[in-house]
C-alpha cells in the first residue's frame, strides 16, 4: 500500500521522538493524535503500560460543551478537561509526545490548555 508522502514525514518524526521519550521510562508521558475531526490526549505510564488519564473530543464531558472537535477551541478544551483530570490524580510533570505531529496548531492549543492546569513539561 502507497503512503503519502507527508505519513511518512509523520512517521520519521514520531520516530525521533519516540528515541527521546525512551530515555526516560519513569516519566510520565502525555501522548496526542490527531485526525481531521477529533483530537485524542492520554498520560501513559510507560513502565506499567497503564493509561491514567484519557480525554478527546468523543468524550461525554468534551460533548456536553462543544459539538465539533476539529479546530484548535476543540483542542483547547480537550487539552483542559485533560489537565483537569490530571491535576485531581495528582500528576504534576509530563513528557509531551507530540506523536510526530508538528508543534503548532491544534497541537499547541492542547499544550498550552494543560499547562495552564499546572502541568509541567
Amino acid at each position: 500500500m502507497k503512503t503519502t508522502v507527508r505519513r511518512r514525514r509523520r512517521l520519521y518524526r514520531k520516530q525521533r521522538v519516540k528515541t527521546k521519550t525512551q530515555r526516560f521510562p519513569e516519566k510520565l508521558r502525555l501522548t496526542v493524535f490527531k485526525s481531521s475531526k477529533h483530537i485524542y490526549a492520554q498520560i501513559v505510564n510507560d513502565l506499567e503500560r497503564k493509561t491514567l488519564v484519557s480525554e478527546s473530543t468523543l468524550g461525554k464531558a468534551f460533548r456536553d460543551q462543544m459539538k465539533a472537535g476539529g479546530n484548535v477551541k476543540a483542542a483547547a478544551l480537550v487539552g483542559s478537561l485533560l489537565g483537569e483530570k490530571a491535576a485531581q490524580q495528582g500528576i504534576k510533570e509530563v513528557y509531551y509526545d507530540r506523536n510526530g505531529f508538528i508543534y503548532a496548531g491544534r497541537v499547541k492549543a492542547l499544550a498550552d490548555a494543560v499547562r495552564e492546569k499546572g502541568i509541567k513539561f
